[in-house]
């Protein structure tokens, strides 16, 4: 494996990273801004409140997103394969 290659490899590796884990990573981003703002607006300071909200959220999230999750990598790991059998070993 040359130097080429293993950077294409990471670069793949990094962007289905990327693609499965946005989702979720976002959704939760978005849920805690809307509670915090939601906070800071009412006076509400209760540290549980963003729990809830967040676990529902992100359970509806990757019920929605786990096929396209599951797709992703099953083609990652395709690709993967593929390709260690062509370079073989030695």
């Amino acid at each position: 494996m040359n130097e080429e290659t293993f950077i294409e490899l990471t670069r793949e590796t990094l962007w289905v990273m990327v693609q499965v884990g946005a989702p979720v990573m976002l959704t939760a981003l978005a849920v805690g801004l809307v509670i915090s703002l939601l906070q800071a607006l009412t006076q509400i300071q209760e540290m549980t409140l963003t729990f809830v909200p967040k676990v529902l959220a992100l359970f509806g999230v990757l019920v929605l997103t786990v096929p396209f999750m599951l797709a992703t990598l099953k083609d990652f790991t395709e690709h993967l394969f593929m390709r260690i059998a062509t370079i073989g070993i030695g």
